[in-house]
């Protein structure tokens, strides 16, 4: 299986020795799990794209420090290559911006949140299990860094994760399109250091929230492996 990562951004410079680039996050992530996975890379935000859409088995939608509703040439060029997938029926998955770019492009809203940033390990409740979800249990905590949240969900759109702080964390749009605010793809070390860059924007009490739950465990593996049996699963009926 080929995975093709649409790429919104890079780690800063000040990070990037310590933690490498997203690319390297997402292929240590799924190869980590399915080793016969293949991982192509398309930098979006430099208007790489794959030549064929079925160049690829499935895509990813990477996060990124910009808001989908920033007027971007180049956000812009994405939200409509999103309606493309759609139409063609491809498995697409959206992690933080890309689940809010998914919704968006699909008639969905996306609002800098009125609760501020999410930062640190953020635990959701499961609202709907799925097939795919094996060891589903009733909750599950990933690692977050956001400020916008979807506000309206699309048609054909289903909430699968809520919490009172984002009430859609994740949502399946018809069989094809999934999307997660959490960042799987993340670790401690990241997340610390990103929080701890990012002083001049978050507010120093949200942080020091955000540093304490690092103490928490994650589920990276477990939803990273609902995310490949997202992918894979044939929807029936």
């Amino acid at each position: 299986m080929k995975i093709g990562i649409l790429q919104c951004d890079d780690v800063s410079e000040p990070l990037l020795q310590a933690h490498g680039n997203y690319p390297e996050m997402f292929h240590e992530l799924l190869t980590g799990l399915d080793e016969t996975i293949g991982i192509c890379i398309y930098r979006v935000m430099d208007c790489e794209y794959p030549a064929a859409i079925d160049e690829c088995d499935a895509y990813i939608i990477s996060g990124s420090r910009h808001s989908v509703n920033e007027e971007l040439a180049w956000i812009r060029t994405l939200e409509a290559y999103v309606r493309e997938l759609y139409l063609a029926n491809k498995k697409l998955v959206g992690i933080c911006f890309g689940h809010q770019l998914m919704a968006k492009a699909l008639g969905g809203e996306v609002i800098q949140s009125p609760k501020g940033w999410g930062v640190g390990v953020a635990t959701t409740e499961i609202t709907s299990k799925q097939p795919w979800m094996t060891q589903a249990e009733e909750r599950m905590s990933l690692l977050v860094s956001h400020q916008d949240q979807v506000s309206v969900l699309p048609a054909a759109a289903q909430v699968l994760a809520a919490s009172d702080f984002c009430p859609f964390y994740m949502v399946q749009i018809d069989a094809h399109f999934l999307g997660i605010q959490g960042h799987p793809e993340f670790s401690k070390a990241y997340s610390r250091d990103l929080m701890e860059a990012r002083r001049h924007r978050i507010p120093a009490g949200r942080i020091a929230q955000g540093l304490e739950s690092l103490s928490q465990p994650l589920d990276n593996k477990r939803v990273t492996q609902w995310l490949i049996d997202f992918i894979r699963h044939e929807a029936t009926g």
